[in-house]
């Protein structure tokens, strides 16, 4: 019977047998481009959990908020980052205007 593990999102994965985990470790030595990276390198690389874009000074802040249809198509429609438009020309409106 041959070893499976199940994944986080279901689907069944066949390991390989010991002979064949051999067979490729022997694939992979006889490999010229092959490089093996010594422990004590390996320890000094960066992990790489952490992806995407560098975490901002002052994120944002997630927020549900209610504008009318058409302030928001108008921005839409003016294409891809529609959103930080929108929250420039907010910024701008504070520059003249207190809050009430």
């Amino acid at each position: 019977m041959r070893n499976t593990i199940k994944t986080r999102s279901g689907r069944v994965l066949e390991l390989p047998t010991p002979e064949e985990n051999e067979a490729i470790n022997r694939g992979i030595a006889a490999d010229p481009d092959t490089y093996e990276v010594p422990d004590e390198d390996f320890k000094k690389l960066k992990r790489m959990g952490a992806r995407g874009r560098p975490r901002l000074e002052t994120p944002k802040v997630l927020l549900s908020v209610r504008y009318d249809a058409d302030i928001v198509e108008t921005f839409k429609a003016t294409g891809d980052g529609w959103q930080t438009r929108m929250n420039d020309a907010l910024r701008d409106w504070l520059k003249d205007h207190l809050p009430a």
